[in-house]
């Protein structure tokens, strides 16, 4: 996934994304740590899931295997928008009226956010872009992704996120909870009801300006001191400063040998160091632990 070969298609899916987002955030109640907004893998892309209004229900899902965005009532209508270079703005006015026929209103903030020089998406007539080979490569690895990563879940019987994708971040992400209060995080009040808890969180990135290739991350709220310095038994793994978190390129993940075991090697060295220096109680967390190694 070489980042500028596919920067145009990435920074229009993005903000298609954050229509369908918003429309979730929109219509569903607030839970804890935001996990109302992401949105999910499903077996042609990525879904809002069933969204309950009312005493029925309505879905939004992107097909990236048959390009079109799928919006289904339980009652059986059903509306559909193409996935093709088009512009922001033709994307978001074709979604809302296909929304509006299927019988839901719903009315967003159109400015897309986490996003340098933000145009509001009716104003968009800039990103148009859609690569259909390289949307295909995306989801493909959010496929592969979404499987390691819920292994990597299922070893941990503390508090966890489901694997989800954040629309603003434009990231796969899961994340483990020690169980105890976060000091007040001194931030918008979106990170400090995202960061309310101890967290140690992993996940996949397709980059942007400030690191302009994919890559794994992980990173811990509060960042415990020494975090940083952690070693990893990890080739390739690297703490990146600006970022504040730990990263190994997904290259150097898809070449090893053994691509999944990387990757939960990755996972579980960076947990372990946000743990142990965390001091969080591990025995109480972890299926089968011993406490700290």
């Amino acid at each position: 996934m070489p980042f500028e070969e596919w920067r145009d298609t990435l920074e229009t899916l993005h903000r298609w994304t954050q229509i369908v987002g918003k429309i979730r955030l929109k219509l569903t109640s607030t839970i804890n740590h935001w996990w109302n907004v992401p949105l999910y893998i499903s077996a042609h892309g990525l879904t809002t899931s069933a969204i309950p209004i009312g005493d029925r229900s309505v879905e939004i899902e992107f097909d990236f295997v048959e390009d079109v965005l799928r919006i289904r009532c339980e009652t059986g209508r059903a509306q559909s928008v193409e996935l093709g270079p088009r512009t922001v703005a033709d994307f978001y006015a074709a979604t809302m009226e296909a929304l509006r026929v299927a019988g839901v209103e719903c009315r967003i903030w159109t400015t897309p956010v986490e996003i340098e020089d933000p145009i509001p998406f009716e104003q968009d007539e800039k990103h148009r872009s859609y690569d259909k080979d390289y949307v295909m490569r995306f989801w493909h690895i959010l496929t592969r992704v979404d499987a390691v990563l819920t292994q990597f879940r299922t070893r941990y019987i503390g508090k966890c996120s489901p694997v989800h994708f954040f629309w603003g971040s434009f990231d796969l992400a899961v994340t483990r909870f020690s169980g105890r209060r976060a000091p007040p995080f001194e931030a918008s009040s979106i990170e400090r009801e995202a960061y309310s808890h101890e967290v140690s969180s992993a996940g996949w990135w397709p980059g942007d300006q400030r690191l302009t290739r994919p890559a794994f991350y992980s990173y811990a709220a509060p960042e415990p001191a020494g975090f940083a310095q952690a070693p990893l038994a990890v080739e390739g793994a690297f703490y990146h400063t600006g970022l504040k978190g730990f990263y190994l390129g997904h290259d150097d993940v898809r070449r090893a040998a053994n691509p999944e075991q990387v990757l939960l090697d990755f996972c579980e060295a960076t947990y372990a160091a946000a743990a142990d220096l965390g001091a969080w109680p591990r025995q109480e967390l972890e299926r089968g632990s011993k406490g700290p190694c």
